[in-house]
């Protein structure tokens, strides 16, 4: 059995890709990779910036467009969207065959509107019906304006994946956020919550990236630390999702069908060299988790990862490592803010850079 399969056949992970292509559906490849136990797929800007400017599959029918005067920006939804629907398609099996728990694709609202709550949730909701899929999750990022539209998007009955977690203190407002949509419909006399799904996404290799630039700069003994924040800060995370996800107030969600709302750990792919290319899949491997692979980390995973319960084994070494990396001069939370503005303002560039050349490429074809 492959390693991919391993993860969640022996212990309940799944692993997702995070990449998407309108080649791989074209030629049968993301089909492979689902019969190889690839259960999901996650997107975002810059995956359709890559994947849109760095091939001509697009082409057709962004030429179609422009003829039809259809302006860049809406030419980019029917782009993308058209490559979402045929994955949904690709997933669909997995979605019916465990009853709803996986089998998802998600999709990212307009990273312009981080900031904007209100402008956030009315993007989320028209991206959910425009789409119209049950195995859709709409993405979030976890600002705190995007905590109410997360929140709302759960009382109305929509799956979301919440993007851009960086610090446990906003994963906790993000299972809160879940938890009171869930609680808002109830309420409102919706008994059967099982048809919703949600995910709280770490972004894991870019907190060893700031926190060992600060490591780094600090130097001395601190220097040892590098390596060890990202999975510290998502073992943590899954001990704090276990906390949150057990008692009296979940049990009477779970008596209405709620699922748990899984950690995932998003940017899986080792940015330093000299870390072993399957860290941060090979430590983070646990029950009701998900890990969004690149297709790169993918491959060196089922090739030779190592499959073990590990995101639970050793808490108190975790939580002794961020502690250690917080009392050598690591501000954690000014880590946690840098890497949201750095993250959201990615997205926004990849958005921003895809539709200027989508404009020009469009009065080239008009001229």
């Amino acid at each position: 059995m492959s390693l991919l399969r391993r993860l969640h056949s022996e212990f309940g992970q799944s692993p997702w890709l995070d990449n998407l292509r309108r080649g791989w559906i074209t030629d049968g490849q993301l089909v492979a990779l689902r019969d190889r136990g690839v259960r999901g797929l996650t997107s975002n800007p810059t995956i359709f910036q890559k994947a849109i400017q760095g091939s001509s599959d697009y082409d057709a029918q962004f030429a179609s467009l422009s003829r039809a005067n259809i302006a860049p920006v809406d030419a980019y939804w029917e782009m993308v969207l058209r490559d979402i629907d045929a994955a949904l398609d690709v997933f669909a099996p997995v979605y019916a065959a465990s009853d709803g728990a996986d089998g998802f694709v998600s999709v990212e609202v307009d990273p312009g509107l981080a900031n904007d709550g209100t402008g956030t949730l009315l993007a989320a909701r028209l991206l959910h019906e425009r789409v119209a899929r049950r195995n859709v999750m709409i993405k979030i990022p976890a600002t705190m304006e995007g905590l109410p539209a997360i929140r709302t998007m759960i009382a109305e009955g929509r799956s979301v994946n919440v993007t851009l977690i960086f610090s446990l203190e906003r994963y906790r407002d993000v299972i809160e956020a879940y938890l009171l949509g869930l609680e808002d419909r109830l309420a409102g006399g919706v008994q059967d919550l099982s048809p919703i799904a949600s995910v709280g996404s770490f972004f894991i290799s870019r907190v060893d990236t700031e926190v060992d630039r600060r490591l780094e700069a600090i130097g001395g003994s601190a220097v040892s630390l590098c390596g060890k924040a990202a999975v510290a800060q998502g073992q943590l995370a899954y001990a704090l999702f276990r906390e949150k996800f057990s008692g009296e107030r979940w049990a009477k969600l779970a008596r209405h069908g709620a699922r748990v709302q899984r950690p995932l750990w998003a940017s899986t792919s080792t940015k330093n060299p000299s870390y072993r290319d399957t860290l941060y899949v090979d430590e983070l491997i646990g029950p009701d988790t998900v890990n969004t692979l690149p297709d790169a980390t993918l491959e060196a995973f089922d090739h030779h990862g190592r499959v073990a319960r590990t995101v639970d084994a050793d808490v108190e070494s975790a939580l002794r490592s961020w502690n250690n990396i917080a009392e050598a001069g690591v501000d954690l939370s000014a880590v946690a803010d840098v890497l949201e503005r750095e993250g959201v303002s990615s997205f926004q560039k990849s958005f921003d850079e895809l539709l200027a050349a989508l404009t020009s490429k469009a009065s080239e074809l008009r001229s």
